[in-house]
């Protein structure tokens, strides 16, 4: 594939890396002056961090604004298969003309200066968000919250923490104290926050800090509830209770993130015909999606494709869970992870329902962990385990043996952008 314009670009802003990341607001906030401080110009702004559901959060709260009518601007990370799906301009995905022409910009502002890949593209994302004419502006974190390039508005409409869990240890800590720390830094003064379900030592933290900034906290538990009845989310909160269509993405997981979108919406003003839209409009990719067309599902034959980019312990405990909920059939993984994940605390939960797994190493990726590393941790925590040279490999193999079983392919959200991109 020849590169784009956008491309050149991106690649030109990695040389501008520093050797070591520290986490700072400094080169944000100095190129953020340099562009005329986009982030005191941008529609209300929801602010979403967390361990897990972020994503899902925001794509089911976008789907219930532009279910209202609304425009909506979306900053995610990272992308599966292209840049321009981490930002959204009033509903439509970046064109490769405007991406272009405001990295350019960004990168021409920043000048030689180091600033990491991840800030100098947010402040392109927030140049290009003031631009476009829109009602409401969605920011995920990318890291943490407190330092993350994100938290450079002062009052946000509202801000969002999904559920907490162990992850990038040697930047936000090991505890569940001192990650809820980095992600309650998201939280402004008088600026209210939904809260989902947390460890209690992460809600210490964060009623902790919210209770010093005067911020009027929305609680699972406490001031919203959502459940399960008869195949219907219900939902109740002060206002009263809604009953609505389960949410278009699948496991009981997604049941906390469309609590949190619900009683975000609910706190915004919107409806109930909002609250619908949310649940049924909602997509999200790599979130326990079924692959249904294309070269790889081709392969796969009479065997079910799914993907998903899950890759912390609390991860790999949700996904079994909903492979526990499925019709039961053989299920085989195909898994690849990062050497910064902790791959014991993954699989081990996923060796109960998953009857192997084949490791492959993540295309074009230098800190994929190698396919036997991978492939012996599965071993270790009692999986039937082999390796394989590629996707299309591992599922070939499987295919020998269990054609008509349940495959799927997990362990990181590069890895769900490599098939993405290889199914078309």
């Amino acid at each position: 594939m020849s590169k784009t314009g956008s491309d050149v670009i991106l690649e030109r802003m990695m040389s501008l890396h520093p050797k070591i990341i520290d986490l700072t607001l400094d080169r944000v906030w100095r190129l953020l002056h340099a562009v005329g401080d986009p982030q005191d110009k941008l529609p209300p702004v929801v602010h979403l961090a967390g361990t897990n559901g972020k994503g899902s959060t925001q794509a089911m709260l976008r789907a219930g604004l532009e279910g209202a009518g609304k425009k909506v601007h979306a900053y995610t990370s990272p992308h599966l298969a292209r840049f321009h799906e981490r930002i959204r301009l009033a509903g439509e995905l970046i064109s490769e003309a405007a991406l272009t022409e405001v990295l350019d910009r960004a990168y021409a502002a920043n000048g030689d200066e180091t600033i990491t890949y991840f800030e100098i593209t947010t402040v392109a994302a927030l140049m290009a968000f003031v631009e476009t004419p829109a009602d409401y502006t969605l920011l995920e974190t990318g890291l943490g919250g407190r330092l993350d390039a994100t938290n450079v508005v002062d009052k946000p409409a509202l801000t969002i923490i999904t559920p907490i869990s162990i992850d990038h240890t040697q930047y936000l800590g090991d505890t569940f104290a001192a990650i809820a720390g980095e992600k309650a830094g998201i939280l402004k003064r008088g600026v209210p926050c939904v809260v989902g379900p947390q460890p209690d030592e992460a809600l210490d933290v964060i009623e902790a800090r919210a209770a010093k900034l005067g911020c009027p906290l929305l609680v699972h538990g406490q001031h919203w509830h959502m459940w399960e009845e008869r195949g219907r989310f219900i939902f109740q909160d002060e206002t009263g209770l809604l009953d609505l269509p389960m949410p278009a993405l699948i496991g009981p997981h997604q049941l906390e993130n469309a609590g949190a979108a619900i009683a975000a919406l609910r706190h915004l003003g919107f409806d109930e015909a909002a609250c619908e839209a949310a649940m049924r409009d909602v997509t999200w990719p790599a979130r326990m999606q079924r692959l249904r067309h294309g070269p790889l599902v081709d392969a796969a034959e009479r065997a079910e494709l799914w993907l998903d980019g899950g890759h912390n312990p609390a991860a790999g405990e949700t996904l079994a869970k909903v492979l526990a909920d499925m019709p039961p059939r053989a299920t085989h993984l195909i898994c690849g992870m990062l050497n910064t994940k902790d791959i014991a605390g993954y699989l081990r939960p996923l060796a109960k329902v998953a009857d192997s797994l084949t490791a492959v190493s993540i295309p074009g990726e230098a800190n994929t962990l190698p396919a036997d590393v991978t492939a012996r941790a599965a071993k270790d925590v009692g999986m039937e385990a082999t390796e394989a040279s590629s996707v299309a490999d591992a599922i070939a193999l499987i295919q020998k043996t269990d054609p008509e079983c349940r495959i799927l392919i997990c362990g990181s959200l590069y890895l769900a952008g490599s098939v993405l991109k290889a199914n078309g």
